[in-house]
């Protein structure tokens, strides 16, 4: 399968089907190798300590101050005055009764103080349990019964949220720590309940004096339990141990070593996307153990670019959605910029694709109009961006090709699941070829597919397609209590990601399809849904789309969040008035959508059963307000049809 130009190296050959296990393909590894972890670098507390050694008087962590009722520049803490914090914080919990293995909860927006509690738990060999900044009371009180958490950290605004999970979680929680302040309210609050409660001024006090020595911490000692949202039933505890995160640590160094993009000390990063999720976790890791910068956002999304503005970060992490709004506002800055600005950015747009296209570095493909065309929206950015990585979800091809080349800066996919945690692929600079694919494996990674018949998918044919399998020292350790899941998608040390995944010749992995998101039509025929919804999201009207069908009916029908300004447009053109609102209620305007489905459908020589019959369109985005979505983005499909039930039920009558 792979070519000579390919970054996959195999390792092992495939196994066919047999005594009814299904097919595998051969295991591919980076042709980068495997990076060894550094000597004495054994948990995460090593990856911290060891960067406050090297490098005691470097800003780690910042936040804008308020000067004058305004946000001015970013303030920083030194990496000396970091740890002498943890150390403090550490001690302080210590003396709350938490011994090693004790369960800390930590539940708020990214902060100083997050990463100090998050060091603290790693320096006295605590389990850190993020409590998500974006799940309701009842989940945060499932995690902190379930997880068993004895002492919570909480962001001020959070503070009444966890009283709300009482009297459930009270066998549990005997310590609540504000980041900010306490009001006497809370203190009283506090007092009825039975427990001890502290602004965060008072707890680093309370470590002021005491002095416990930091354990020993094996390798295979579980750092965090890292709570997945999951699109059904009750949240997993993926078990991370410190071998988990020291390895991705190491791979990611090993990689951006190899495609000459390495992280240094002069690096900065904007922390915005959730510590509660793996994937700002270990980035954040890889910049402490290299002694970068971190600079925390207000917050608030609509002043993002802003703080971006002001920071300058070097590397920027994203999910697809901000990459989808950083496109959609560029786009529309352009078009409203007049004829001639229009068509020189359009000139200078197709002559660096071309150019990038035709294998030059994209520094090199048009050096003129970087400077006087693109380098508005790279100031835009801060000026100094130069790795844009994506991941969480599949970010549309259109995006990252146009990203590519405006931004000046590579602009690289990623995939990866807490259970790996987080980046097993990572698409490489400079290989247009790679668009649309998240990339080889890192280093670290052994990677193949599995066949599943039933969906069609054969790991051994010339195109190999499969279950997408991981195996390495960067795994999760479990699902806390859940023994009976971990042994579902762990099978002889190869985790099962149920993400079905296409080789690429030059050795990239193309996301095809979800195992689980397929059902039946009426007449038996199999729908992958996923597939379809990338397919039917390159409709440029359309912001988002779920398609739903069952095994009584025979078509699909899908509610589509309709793009605002491409609905405006189209309706004035079209004689129709009236607000976004009222126009998706408008029979015409749904009429212009179906068309636009059926022919990016027949363009991409759907089936006929695949293509979309009737569409319902909701004004409102899919939210997690609704329980629609996860806090990555990904849709609740059982929570989508109870929602929307009325409503497929009358879609499906008129027809």
């Amino acid at each position: 399968m792979a070519n000579n130009n390919s970054y996959i190296v195999e390792v092992e050959p495939a196994k066919p089907s047999e005594n009814g296990k299904p097919a595998m393909g051969p295991v591919y590894r980076s042709t980068f190798g495997v990076e060894p972890h550094i000597p004495g670098m054994d948990s995460c507390w090593d990856i911290f300590r060891m960067s406050v050694e090297k490098y005691p008087n470097n800003p780690m962590l910042g936040h804008r101050e308020i000067v004058d009722g305004k946000h001015g520049d970013y303030v920083w803490l030194t990496y000396k005055q970091v740890y002498d914090m943890v150390i403090k914080v550490g001690n302080a919990i210590r003396s709350c009764g938490v011994e090693q293995g004790g369960r800390c909860g930590i539940y708020g927006a990214n902060s100083e103080g997050w990463i100090i509690s998050m060091e603290a738990c790693n320096a006295h060999g605590l389990y850190c349990v993020p409590l998500y900044d974006t799940l309701g009371a009842s989940a945060v009180e499932f995690v902190i019964c379930h997880a068993e958490v004895s002492i919570v950290f909480a962001e001020e605004k959070k503070i009444p949220e966890v009283f709300k999970t009482f009297p459930r979680t009270a066998e549990y929680i005997k310590t609540i720590v504000s980041f900010g302040k306490i009001t006497s309210e809370q203190r009283e609050e506090a007092t009825k309940l039975g427990l001890s409660i502290y602004s965060w001024d008072e707890f680093l006090v309370l470590g002021d004096d005491k002095h416990f020595e930091l354990p020993v911490k094996k390798k295979s000692d579980i750092c965090t339990i890292m709570y997945t949202s999951g699109t059904t039933g009750d949240p997993k505890g993926v078990l991370i141990s410190n071998t988990s995160i020291v390895t991705i640590v190491a791979a990611v160094n090993r990689f951006l070593q190899g495609v000459n993009e390495p992280l240094t000390v002069n690096d900065v990063y904007l922390s915005y996307l959730p510590l509660a999720h793996i994937f700002d976790r270990i980035i954040e890791e890889c910049f402490i153990s290299h002694g970068a910068q971190i600079g925390f956002w207000r917050g608030d999304v609509k002043l993002l670019v802003e703080d971006i503005g002001v920071l300058k970060p070097t590397v920027l992490c994203a999910v697809p959605r901000v990459l989808d709004r950083i496109y959609s506002g560029l786009t529309q800055k352009i078009s409203s910029g007049g004829f001639l600005k229009n068509i020189l950015f359009n000139v200078a747009y197709s002559y660096k694709l071309l150019g990038m296209n035709n294998g030059h570095k994209h520094e090199e493909a048009a050096p003129l109009f970087d400077r006087f065309v693109f380098d508005k929206v790279k100031q835009g950015l801060g000026g100094k961006v130069r790795l844009i990585l994506s991941g969480a979800a599949p970010l549309a091809s259109h995006v990252e090709s146009y990203l590519k080349v405006v931004t000046c800066s590579h602009v690289l996919q990623g995939y990866g699941l807490t259970e790996t945690c987080a980046g097993s692929f990572v698409s490489i600079p400079n290989e247009q070829t790679m668009l649309g694919t998240v990339g080889p494996p890192v280093p670290n990674v052994d990677a193949r597919l599995e066949s599943v018949p039933e969906m069609g998918y054969d790991a051994l044919s010339t195109t190999p397609r499969g279950e997408i399998c991981i195996r390495g020292e960067t795994l999760f350790s479990g699902y806390h209590k859940r023994e009976d899941l971990t042994n579902e998608v762990l099978v002889d040390g190869w985790f099962h990601t149920g993400d079905i995944g296409e080789w690429q010749p030059n050795g990239a992995m193309k996301i095809v399809d979800r195992k689980k998101n397929i059902f039946k039509l009426a007449q038996g025929e199999y729908v992958a849904v996923e597939n379809l919804e990338n397919i039917y999201g390159l409709v440029a009207a359309i912001d988002s789309i779920w398609v739903y069908g069952n095994s009584f009916e025979s078509f699909l029908v899908a509610v589509v969040n309709p793009n605002m300004q491409a609905i405006e447009r189209w309706s004035n053109e079209n004689g129709l008035s009236g607000d976004f609102h009222s126009l998706c209620q408008n029979e015409k305007v749904k009429e212009y959508i179906l068309g636009e489905l059926s022919k990016i459908g027949k363009e991409k020589k759907l089936k006929g059963f695949e293509i979309i019959r009737a569409v319902h369109l909701d004004p409102v985005p899919f939210d997690m307000d609704r329980d629609l979505i996860t806090p990555t983005f990904k849709k609740k499909r059982p929570q989508m049809l109870k929602y929307y039930q009325n409503i497929v039920d009358s879609m499906y009558k008129k027809k």
